[in-house]
């Protein structure tokens, strides 16, 4: 399945991610309804990754433009108290959303957008919580097919419409899963294992290099070496880099990106979405490392 990316994500500002053949909308920062205008009534299931008010601050007018009887569906870290609360001011400030759908999710939850499409919610430490407080999340889309097993490969059709039948679908299928697209939403760089075999990752790399010092006290972020050597030691067909500090100019990121690229021999395509820069169809774009 091809997939249409469109973003904009700059540190402390705002990030969001729109995957257009699915309806599909990961954070939901400022700036949002403006970059994407009429698109915006394509987005059925938003996801937010955690509480960050440049993750959240286009909410209310993405529901007071687009609300309609069971949609959008939004789906929030469960012990986040901003979304109730967002929830009920927009009941009162636009009283036509009742129909929008706030849905708290906890770790593993799985939400299935299509019929053989669901979204994974795997939490992450950005936001320091409790074991069993979820705050901060990253996500996993995999599509689920059924494909019948080999045994029955060679029965005519009706034949193995018999065998499904009467033995089951359970029985003379097996489940394939294929993971096309990953968001790691703020995070510090850490289980990578989240993302292995997929087609195509979006993470964050705020920070360029170590002359960041990462305060203990503050939410945690990712520094772009890391994430690049974390990549190397998974299996993905494409990495899209976001969430950079606009202290950075581009072309230091874009330097900073192909050196590492080469120093660790990464040779997937690399792509990034720069500060200030909204990007439509990320991945019809110039990779990094070409």
């Amino acid at each position: 399945m091809n997939l249409t990316i469109s973003g904009y994500s700059t540190a402390l500002f705002s990030t969001w991610y729109f995957i257009e053949e699915l309806g599909l909308l990961f954070d939901c920062g400022d700036g949002l309804m403006s970059g994407l205008l009429q698109k915006s009534r394509k987005i059925e299931n938003v996801f937010i990754s955690h509480p960050d008010r440049d993750h959240l601050t286009g909410l209310l007018q993405l529901n007071q433009l687009n609300a309609r009887e069971g949609f959008p569906i939004i789906n929030y870290p469960r012990d986040s108290s901003s979304f109730p609360a967002l929830r009920d001011f927009s009941f009162k400030f636009d009283p036509h959303v009742q129909g929008t759908v706030w849905h708290p999710l906890v770790d593993k939850d799985r939400v299935w957008i299509k019929k053989d499409i669901y979204v994974e919610a795997l939490r992450n430490n950005h936001v320091p919580a409790a074991e069993h407080v979820f705050k901060s999340f990253g996500f996993r889309v995999v599509q689920v097919k059924h494909k019948l097993k080999e045994t029955y490969v060679s029965l005519t059709p009706l034949e193995i419409k018999k065998a499904i039948d009467t033995l089951g679908k359970e029985a003379t299928h097996h489940v394939v899963e294929t993971v096309l697209l990953c968001y790691s939403g703020d995070t510090p760089a850490e289980n990578f294992h989240y993302w292995n075999n997929a087609k195509i990752l979006i993470h964050e790399a705020t920070f360029l290099g170590d002359e960041v010092e990462l305060q203990p006290h503050r939410n945690k972020h990712s520094k772009l070496q890391e994430v690049l050597s974390g990549v190397k030691d998974i299996q993905i067909e494409a990495l899209i880099l976001g969430h950079f500090s606009s202290r950075y100019s581009d072309e230091t990121i874009d330097s900073a990106i192909v050196e590492i690229c080469q120093q660790l021999d990464i040779r997937i395509p690399v792509y990034r979405v720069l500060p200030g820069q909204t990007v439509f169809d990320i991945m019809s774009t110039k990779q990094l490392n070409a």
